[in-house]
């Protein structure tokens, strides 16, 4: 029986930054794959049409079936109810109704991942969402890493091999022209792949991607 994969990212890329390469090992593998964006620039900004055109290019890489935007305001998630956002979320998971949901990192420094991983975790309850089987938080970089010293830290408990899909998420990733620039830039190729072998290691192979498993149920 195949999957049925929803990820929701804060911000375009952080789902080929989070999750990419277990994206595309779920879509080789014969899941259905699913792309919530849950913020969106300005019209007004000089790279809106550019972003909007990477967002295509990008989702026909991962092949999607769906990809929603909520179209919150980049940075301003927190002038948001929670009401507010947990009923948009809520509408895309009912109609969805995913099995397995990839989310950001409770403690990420950025207070929209913050932000819209409480509300989306608000919409994991069993009684409201039962065909909800996994939840995974997603290691993000320049956001995961930088969690507050008071804070939970990220502890992975999850790896997958995503040796074979490596290179197709660092091709993905360099759609995303302006996220990309030069090492020790956090965003770089470098630390991408850095960070994949660094979790390789870990896993007892070339490349993988960690997550912290929230909660499973059999």
């Amino acid at each position: 029986m195949s999957n049925k994969v929803l990820v929701i990212a804060p911000h375009p890329d952080d789902e080929t930054l989070g999750c990419g390469g277990t994206l595309l090992k779920h879509q080789a593998q014969g899941d259905e794959i699913n792309w919530l964006i849950c913020t969106t620039m300005d019209e007004s900004h000089p790279y809106f049409t550019t972003r909007e055109q990477e967002l295509k290019e990008v989702a026909s890489l991962y092949k999607f079936t769906s990809v929603h935007h909520l179209k919150l305001k980049t940075a301003q998630a927190d002038e948001y109810t929670m009401s507010e956002l947990i009923s948009s979320i809520s509408k895309i998971i009912n109609t969805v109704k995913p099995n397995i949901l990839y989310l950001p990192f409770c403690h990420d420094v950025h207070s929209d991942h913050r932000k819209l991983f409480e509300a989306a975790y608000s919409c994991t309850k069993t009684f409201r969402y039962p065909f909800i089987q996994k939840i995974y938080m997603m290691e993000i970089l320049s956001e995961t890493e930088f969690f507050p010293v008071s804070s939970s830290p990220f502890t992975p408990n999850v790896f997958v091999d995503i040796t074979h899909y490596m290179q197709q998420k660092i091709e993905i990733m360099n759609l995303y022209k302006s996220e990309i620039q030069a090492h020790p830039f956090p965003r770089s190729i470098e630390n991408i792949q850095a960070l994949a072998t660094l979790r390789g290691a870990t896993a007892g192979c070339q490349y993988a991607e960690s997550f912290m498993l929230l909660k499973e149920i059999q």
